[in-house]
């Protein structure tokens, strides 16, 4: 007997190794899985409604594990199961992210997994994020051989050369090899091109990205998004669908949509609960004032019976959630299997909204995908093979494509910023269903009156001027509004002769010739992920600022969610780090201009322009007066000498990673600069400020310098008013641009009005021949020649 039981538990001891060695071949699934969750749990830094629980995420997990394809062997299935881990996180987070997040979170993804593995330089990825933050001037000035480069760029190839051997001749080669740099960096899209000489070979994929960064910002957004792909990451989001919602759900966790301007998915759900059978179990109501209690009867009697309950607008109802979130704990825990509990609400700030809700709900952002496919192919979601043959007119089918083609444009161009639109509208998917309602309408009573003439004008005013026209405000946009259907809908688009298309800019975009519904999906798959501003009809420049802007948003979401974690930069120290920022910084503050000897020194009488003067200076002093309280506040915090408050704890973030912090932007004109960058626009404003108090109003005025810059251009139509005998409300001004491409070529003021300088132009640049040149340009603005502005009588003009 003693022998058996030696005998078993030494085959005990040989299962419990093999059980072990098995186990351990699967450590790399968990480690992957531990590294998504984190991911995925520092977006709440970003924004306070991406909260998400470890419950919520094991249950992606382990669906996860189990649709991953078998495989006898284990390292193909260790492979599969950590695809299906990627691929079954980035579905699930971004379907309840907002478009400006998607591309952040899976870079976000794809950098931690890198790290996970070894494979990440953590010095090269800060510089990525950061650049050079140091507050100081370049030391080396730019050759006139790489003049092309911009301030930003060169300066952050001035530290470039500290982050390893790959990059320690950098900034020689640059200057050395300048042609074959200037050659590389005009090509469009340079992040497809090999880089100049042994860079080609010498630098890795991600550093790559260090590179564009540095001389093509603009490009570091689909750079990026080539780097995902090379690393077999994810970047086109899953299309909204509510059958794959309602799969993902389940009757235990609420499904939370949260609304961009404009959006409205109720009407949507109705049709798909008719769809389901569940019509007459579909329970809305829009929440407001009192109507908590009818709220929850409806949840406790559809947590009985079954119902799909939907409680519109939760942000209007936000000190009631609490009780909701009790509800849900109470009555959610044994529910019929059929009930869901569908929620609506806009982002809400300071956390207003509670967290549990948050991390236990399934959430949807509810608003239009970014990319001209991923429009499109949303449009085509929404409706199916019985939609299409609804109407049997032969066109109809094809202005179902030019009215999805049409609201995908115009959902689109607001990427472009203030070049695509004046003004953003909130165009949505009733407008593009009505706009179809409209054309199978018109086209089935042609058809009945046997009229060969589709009836264009009236399809292009009620779909252009009513329908989404009654969004628009500004003429302009109306104007552009108005042209695409002028375009897009007209006889010619059945011309054989000369066969219609939309744009050939990168991509031949036409009205393909489909069956059916599933032909059209198939269709859509081909069409390119980025397409060419052309295709917009805008130039190719329109992207570039755009696409700057992008960059940097992306830089200081993923900085949020590393500080949104413990998470130490090897080999620094953070604390001291921040000391020395905010030292350097603290040395550069000015001291506040004595107001009250100024006005001593202007004398009795003031110009309008002194006026303004005095105006600037105190808002000037109020932004000194807090920097120097803010950073002296945040020395002490340091030492322990005070608490570290919440706002100095933010603070101290946006010096860390270089960043204007938003406090102190509050108290400044609008500006999208760095801090040492806008450290340095400080100082200007202090330098041109002391002249004007010294030697009197300068000959040509650095409008960028001033607060509000309208106020100095008034006074002096007020001035002109003043000398001219001119009613003010009869006057206006005019503005020309001079042959004077520096202010030192300006040698005296003009007898009515003024000279400026500091504006620019996006997009393209001022020829003196031209006068606009739309060559291309790699830079996102270009500096204006002098201005001159003239105050003039209405009469007169």
């Amino acid at each position: 007997m003693a022998d058996d039981i030696a005998k078993d538990l030494d085959n005990a001891k040989i299962v419990q190794a093999n059980i072990n060695d098995s186990r351990s071949q699967y450590m790399p699934v968990a480690q992957t899985g531990a590294t998504l969750f984190f991911a995925m749990f520092g977006l709440s830094a970003v924004c306070e409604t991406y909260q998400y629980s470890l419950g919520a995420y094991t249950e992606v997990f382990c669906k996860a594990l189990s649709e991953a394809k078998k495989d006898s062997i284990p390292v193909n299935r260790i492979l599969n199961m950590k695809k299906e881990i990627q691929k079954g996180v980035y579905n699930y987070t971004t379907t309840g992210i907002f478009e400006a997040h998607k591309l952040m979170f899976s870079f976000h993804m794809t950098t931690m997994l890198m790290e996970q593995d070894g494979e990440l330089n953590r010095a090269e990825y800060e510089f990525f994020l950061k650049g050079n933050i140091s507050i100081e001037e370049n030391a080396n000035k730019k050759t006139a051989a790489i003049e092309w480069i911009n301030d930003a760029g060169w300066k952050d190839a001035q530290t470039v050369g500290n982050l390893g051997e790959a990059w320690k001749r950098f900034t020689d080669d640059l200057m050395g090899d300048a042609t074959l740099w200037k050659e590389w960096y005009d090509v469009e899209k340079p992040e497809l091109k090999p880089l100049p000489g042994d860079y080609a070979t010498k630098l890795n994929s991600f550093q790559k990205l260090l590179v564009i960064r540095m001389l093509r910002p603009d490009r570091v957004i689909y750079s990026i998004k080539e780097f995902i792909l090379e690393k077999h990451g994810h970047v086109e989001p899953p299309v909204l669908k509510f059958s794959s919602i309602l799969q993902q759900s389940s009757e235990k966790n609420p499904i939370l949509f949260i609304l961009s301007p404009g959006a409205d998915p109720s009407g949507e759900l109705l049709k798909f609960a008719n769809a389901k059978n569940f019509g007459n179990k579909y329970k809305a109501l829009p929440l407001g004032k009192e109507m908590e209690q009818q709220a929850q009867s409806m949840i406790d009697g559809g947590v009985v019976k079954g119902h799909w309950v939907m409680l519109q607008n939760c942000h209007l109802v936000l000190s009631w959630l609490k009780e909701l979130e009790g509800l849900i704990e109470d009555k959610m825990n044994r529910p019929h299997a059929d009930f869901r509990l569908w929620l609506t609400t806009s982002p809400t700030q300071d956390r207003s909204f509670p967290v549990g809700i948050l991390q236990r709900s399934l959430k949807v952002v509810v608003e239009p995908p970014e990319g001209l496919r991923q429009n499109i192919k949303t449009m085509y979601e929404k409706i199916d093979d019985a939609r299409l043959s609804n109407c049997k007119h032969p066109a109809f089918k094809d202005l179902v494509y030019v009215i999805s083609f049409f609201h995908a444009i115009i959902q689109d161009r607001k990427n472009f910023g203030k070049i695509g639109w004046n003004v953003v509208y909130g165009y949505n998917e009733s407008d593009f269903t009505i706009s179809l309602d409209l054309v199978s309408m018109y086209l089935a009573k042609a058809m009945a009156n046997k009229e060969d003439t589709i009836p264009w004008s009236t399809l292009r005013y009620l779909i252009g001027e009513a329908m989404y026209g009654g969004r628009v405000t500004d003429d302009y946009d109306r104007r552009v509004l108005m042209t695409y259907l002028n375009e897009y809908m007209g006889d010619f688009l059945f011309d054989k002769n000369q066969p219609f298309f939309f744009s050939k800019a990168g991509y031949e975009y036409i009205i393909p010739t489909c069956e059916n519904h599933e032909a059209y999906v198939k269709y859509l798959e081909q069409l390119p992920s980025d397409s060419n501003p052309e295709v917009f009809g805008l130039h190719t420049n329109a992207q570039i600022i755009s696409n700057t802007v992008k960059a940097k948003e992306l830089w200081m979401d993923m900085l949020k969610t590393q500080t949104s974690t413990v998470e130490v930069v090897k080999g620094q120290n953070r604390e001291e780090k921040i000391e020395q920022v905010a030292k350097d910084t603290l040395s550069k503050v000015k001291v506040v201009f004595e107001l009250y000897k100024i006005r001593e020194k202007l004398g009795g009488a003031v110009l309008p322009t002194q006026a303004v003067l005095m105006q600037e200076l105190e808002r000037f002093n109020i932004l000194t007066s807090f920097i120097q309280v803010n950073l002296v506040d945040l020395l002490k915090a340091l030492k322990g000498e005070i608490a570290m408050s919440g706002d100095l704890d933010e603070l101290s973030t946006f010096l860390y990673n270089g960043f204007l912090p938003k406090t102190w932007r509050e108290l400044t004109p609008q500006t999208e600069k760095s801090l040492a960058r806008w450290m340095t626009h400080y100082t200007m404003r202090y330098d041109q400020y002391s002249t004007w108090i010294d030697k009197g109003e300068p000959i040509v005025m650095w409008l960028s310098g001033l607060h509000v810059p309208e106020s100095y251009l008034s006074a002096h139509i007020q001035i002109a008013c003043r000398a001219k005998l001119w009613a003010l409300d009869k006057s206006t001004k005019i503005t020309e641009v001079t042959e004077w491409a520096s202010p030192a070529d300006v040698k005296a003021k003009p007898e009515l009005g003024c000279y400026i300088t500091g504006l620019y132009m996006e997009g393209a640049k001022w020829d003196m021949l031209g006068p606009v040149s739309y060559t291309h340009l790699t830079l996102p603005t270009s500096d204006l020649v002098q201005i001159s502005v003239v105050a003039v009588s209405l009469k007169k003009k």
